[in-house]
């Protein structure tokens, strides 16, 4: 007998009933393999509480940012808008704190990398390598010939 079976008190309707409800059949894939289509969606993808427009911590807000002076076009999902999202990718990069940016299907990091990658120069070479110039590289420094 089915554990719905087991449950049901007797008498109250019968089993046969309760056969067709014990089975169902889960259509969406595991979050595992969802948040895999996720990453490999776009060359740059961000999770991180809040959105671009509208980050909902100071972490989310500091890698926008980062973001935002490369001009590096991303694709960001929001963990607090889904529950197993949040953890899903917490389990999925073994990273247990939001935001997590990953590069071209692979994880890099935090908030706390992604600030050292973008001070030490390194996330600019990380973008080249996947087609993406940094809006930086555009900026030039002020020297002294260019305050004449």
């Amino acid at each position: 007998m089915n554990i719905l079976g087991r449950i049901a008190r007797p008498g109250s309707f019968p089993v046969k009933y309760l056969a067709n409800y014990s089975q169902f059949y889960c259509t969406a894939p595991p979050v595992s393999q969802q948040i895999d289509k996720m990453v490999r969606k776009s060359k740059v993808v961000v999770f991180m509480k809040g959105n671009p427009e509208a980050p909902r911590c100071g972490f989310s807000n500091a890698v926008v940012q980062v973001m935002r002076m490369h001009a590096v076009p991303y694709d960001s999902y929001d963990v607090l808008s889904d529950e197993s999202l949040r953890q899903g990718i917490k389990d999925f990069s073994n990273w247990p704190t939001i935001p997590q940016v990953f590069i071209d299907g692979e994880f890099v990091g935090g908030c706390d990398i992604m600030l050292q990658m973008h001070q030490n120069g390194e996330l600019i070479e990380e973008l080249k390598k996947v087609g993406i110039r940094s809006a930086l590289l555009d900026a030039q420094p002020e020297t002294d010939d260019t305050k004449k």
